[in-house]
């Protein structure tokens, strides 16, 4: 059960987040939180991470994406409980990335396209705007990696 108590709380603190982003800003509207880094903003992104194929305007991009994030949770549940006895880190890892996916699935169902909020820069320099699900995805596949970089030395 922990699996899914972590997945879920993913998808509401992401899904929190961005109902506190939708309730509280206009569309592309920014505020400066840390000067010279760090904005909130909302923003949308039909496309996938780093807004690939966002600009591709077909109706069967919006469904792509959909049986993407369905396949991607189901699997990720599927593969977790098929090796979650190799190694204790493999439940947080397979969790937050269940999760983030599901949380911006949520939003490709409710909305069309993801609620992205977060924005870091440095500068000018930007990086794409991101949101809870997609930090949960970073940092489930960090501790994927991490663990099967750790788990190939020892064997």
């Amino acid at each position: 059960m922990p699996y899914f108590v972590l997945a879920a709380l993913v998808i509401v603190a992401d899904q929190l987040t961005k109902l506190m982003i939708l309730n509280s800003f206009h569309l592309y509207e920014s505020r400066e939180v840390i000067p010279g880094f760090f904005n909130l903003v909302y923003v949308t992104n039909p496309g996938a991470a780093f807004s690939l194929f966002a600009d591709i305007d077909s109706p069967w991009r919006h469904y792509f994406f959909l049986g993407i994030g369905l396949v991607a949770v189901v699997g990720l549940t599927i593969g977790y409980f098929a090796i979650r006895k190799e190694h204790k880190w493999y439940m947080p890892a397979f969790a937050c990335i269940a999760g983030g996916a599901a949380g911006n699935l949520i939003d490709r169902v409710r909305f069309g396209s993801v609620v992205d909020f977060l924005d870091v820069y440095v500068g000018k320099y930007h990086w794409p705007a991101f949101n809870i699900a997609d930090s949960a995805i970073c940092i489930g596949a960090a501790i994927f990696i991490t663990i099967s970089l750790l788990q190939s030395k020892k064997n």
